[in-house]
């Protein structure tokens, strides 16, 4: 939205996010639900009773098992994570870059006289 007063520029930029509130729910019951799913699981999988004591996150009944979780958590906690902010600031960037522009050939077609 552009507004002209007084030879002054001034611009309004209003960012609208087109996101549903239904996709914002589902992925917090996501969050929610699954991921403690799945830690549950890696923490079943991996504790054993050794000698009359509970050992948690240390005993694996194969090298292919042992294997396996490692390459889920190292996804889930490190990949997953990375690769959404990496999204969503390249979004932000572009988002930025576009408004730039925008605002650039506004300038020169004020300072040409146009608007």
């Amino acid at each position: 939205m552009f507004a002209v007063s007084n030879k002054t520029c001034v611009i309004l930029c209003i960012l609208q996010l087109n996101v549903k509130k239904r996709f914002v729910y589902g992925a917090m019951a996501f969050i929610w639900i699954v991921i403690p799913a799945i830690e549950i699981t890696f923490t079943a999988l991996t504790t054993d009773i050794v000698k009359g004591s509970c050992v948690a996150y240390g005993v694996y009944k194969s090298y292919a098992m042992k294997k396996t979780i490692g390459f889920f958590t190292f996804f889930i906690a490190y990949l997953l994570p990375l690769a959404l902010l990496v999204f969503c600031y390249a979004r932000i960037v572009h988002r930025l870059r576009s408004k730039v522009i925008l605002y650039s050939q506004f300038l020169i077609c004020v300072r040409s006289g146009i608007v």
